[in-house]
């Protein structure tokens, strides 16, 4: 069966329009998602500091354990792209009933995983014992309920392939508000502390995951189950994989920062992570238009029109060179602020801005980084990104961290300026290679 292509489609018309027309739902998504988990940040860091540094722990611990299925956001949009733009409804369910199946088993798996390693992760990051309990009380709840993510993260891929961003925005934005009323209610009515929080992030993947398969099965007029075809899963996981270990490789590089930072208290581990999630919030509309380069370069290379996609690549790069100059002053001299809003305590605010500051070089880096992914997946090329992310994220830092702090004695500071210079570093080199990639589509 054939069906129209995605209405406006992305093969056709301007791209700095469909940049514009993707991006923003992306972003203000994006926003909302972090404004939600900083909401959890708030509810825990209520309920005490010690409930702060134990939430903070688990969410790392968590999205590690999550990561080996966590790529299938970007898996789902690589393979589904083209065939929607080339207007193949029947390509595009094929592949849905697949990602569908996929993230049943990438649940499962999370959770057996879990359930042998979530306590001696928690213990490794520098937990103490009166933080572990609730660290642990957050994790059993969210690694129960880690269906609802994997399905969600499915179904955003496979609507950000057909080119809408609009409905993972929705969804996000109810979300967040949803979690305000759910956050106190189990938090505090029901008095189930940090599970609490945990519960009400379950309760709300799982929701958003029905709504988003809604939409696709109401847009594409198909209904969706869960499938195992040999040929299908392969080629998914040829993309998915790559793109899980890039992610799991970003994840162990924070969980390694976050190791050798408690080194010197959960104090400090909390100003990091709440200074992460800052600096998120700014990133979110380069992460936006990450997803609109992702899906135009897509579904143009659907159709072979490989000079959009070097246009997409170009025009990103500039846009978000745009974005850079309007964030950066803000990151730098609104971060006392920002972190003093989450805490009192003056170590965890000291340590959130100054890690934030000195991030700040690194900004334009990061949108490189970004744009380079997003077009090198769309082109179906994930494995330079998961080599890179190997040694961004894991290998040089680790060695430089560990030798800085357990070796030489550095201070904690000293961590910060090497995550900026191997970030730049890597941007310098994505930025050749993806373009050199580019020009090879070309040529051929």
């Amino acid at each position: 069966m054939e069906a129209k292509k995605s209405d406006p489609s992305l093969t056709e018309g301007s791209i700095v329009g469909h940049m514009i027309r993707l991006s923003i739902p992306a972003s203000t998504g994006m926003i909302f998602n972090t404004l939600y988990n900083l909401t959890d940040i708030w509810f825990a860091g209520y309920l005490s500091d010690n409930a702060l540094a134990g939430l903070s722990i688990a969410s790392s611990v968590f999205f590690l354990l999550l990561s080996i299925g966590i790529g299938i956001q970007t898996g789902a949009s690589a393979m589904i792209a083209p065939g929607a733009g080339r207007g193949e409804t029947h390509e595009v369910k094929g592949w849905l009933d697949n990602v569908s199946g996929l993230a049943i088993a990438f649940s499962a798996l999370s959770c057996v995983i879990g359930f042998f390693a979530a306590r001696p992760l928690v213990v490794l990051l520098g937990a103490e014992p009166n933080i572990e309990p609730l660290a642990m009380d957050y994790l059993w709840v969210t690694l129960a309920g880690s269906l609802g993510f994997t399905l969600s993260f499915g179904a955003a891929g496979a609507l950000m392939a057909l080119g809408d961003t609009k409905s993972n925005r929705n969804a996000l934005m109810v979300g967040f508000v949803a979690n305000f009323g759910l956050n106190p209610l189990f938090t505090f009515v029901l008095d189930l502390g940090v599970s609490g929080i945990a519960l009400a992030t379950v309760v709300i993947k799982f929701a958003t995951a029905f709504y988003l398969f809604r939409v696709l099965m109401k847009r594409l007029n198909i209904s969706v189950k869960p499938t195992f075809d040999k040929a299908r899963w392969r080629d998914l996981l040829r993309q998915i994989l790559p793109a899980s270990f890039n992610m799991l490789t970003i994840i162990l590089g924070g969980f390694i920062t976050v190791a050798l930072i408690g080194q010197f208290g959960s104090e400090h581990v909390a100003g990091y992570t709440v200074g992460l999630r800052l600096e998120q919030v700014l990133l979110l509309p380069a992460l936006g238009l990450n997803s609109a380069v992702m899906a135009i370069a897509g579904q143009n290379m659907g159709l072979n029109y490989f000079d959009r996609v070097s246009e997409t690549y170009r025009k990103g790069l500039l846009i978000g060179l745009f974005m850079a100059f309007v964030s950066i002053p803000v990151m730098y001299f609104l971060s006392p602020l920002a972190m003093s809003l989450f805490t009192d305590d003056t170590t965890i605010q000291s340590t959130g801005i100054t890690y934030l500051r000195i991030d700040t070089l690194a900004f334009y880096a990061y949108v490189i980084l970004f744009q380079s992914v997003a077009v090198l997946q769309a082109m179906q090329k994930p494995m330079f990104p998961m080599y890179l992310g190997i040694a961004r994220q894991l290998v040089v830092p680790a060695a430089i961290n560990y030798t800085l702090i357990i070796v030489l004695d550095y201070p904690m500071v000293s961590m910060f300026y090497t995550i900026v210079g191997v970030v730049i570093l890597s941007a310098v080199i994505a930025f050749f290679y993806t373009t050199r990639e580019i020009s090879r589509l070309s040529s051929a």
